[in-house]
């Protein structure tokens, strides 16, 4: 089942989460999903989602089948597909040298996954039970997105990393599969009834 947020909101928790174990640990600095622009005074690490786009090279044709203990089918779905979320990273502190130690920081922590940690997902993500890609550091898929994201930002020129997600979704509900039939078909005789010409 959807948390609350959707998938989308299951991806936040699960990059706060990342950070928030690997980088922030104990220290007083915050973590964010706003622009990294405004007036601040702690040390903050921005997660900020920009663009939002299907992976189209994970999209598969045809239908899943699954089956209960016994081997019946019992429901028929969709594949899953696959979203880009797109998440630009920046770090602000007080002092140059502190960015730059968080930015590296949050820089380890994501280089050294290749996928959202299991455990760190929930709702339809953890009932899926598949994996979701995460790849930090990449070419962004648009120029153009990621310079207005920048611009929107009011950030000015930063340094930061380009985080990506490729989320599965599922498009719509299953489809519930009759129960197989068990007993054998059994044919009854229709009553005729008969009537004279007269």
């Amino acid at each position: 089942m959807t948390g609350q947020g959707g998938v989308i909101g299951e991806v936040d928790r699960a990059l706060e989460e990342l950070v928030r174990r690997e980088v922030v640990r104990r220290s007083k600095t915050e973590v964010s999903f706003g622009a990294p622009g405004g007036e601040r005074t702690a040390a903050t690490v921005h997660l900020q989602l920009y663009d939002i786009r299907e992976d189209q090279g994970r999209r598969r044709q045809g239908t899943i089948n699954e089956y209960d203990s016994d081997g019946a089918l019992t429901v028929r779905r969709c594949p899953p597909r696959y979203v880009r979320l797109s998440y630009l990273v920046t770090v602000w502190a007080p002092q140059p040298e502190e960015e730059h130690r968080l930015l590296d920081a949050t820089l380890r922590a994501f280089l050294a996954q290749d996928a959202i940690p299991a455990e760190r997902l929930t709702g339809s993500l953890a009932d899926l039970g598949l994996p979701v890609p995460m790849a930090a550091a990449v070419p962004p898929p648009d120029d153009r997105a990621l310079a207005a994201a920048l611009a929107a930002s009011g950030a000015g020129l930063r340094p930061f990393v380009n985080v990506v997600i490729s989320a599965p979704m599922m498009p719509e509900p299953p489809t519930p599969v009759s129960p197989p039939v068990t007993k054998p078909l059994t044919l009854r005789p229709e009553s005729h009834r008969t009537g004279g010409s007269g």
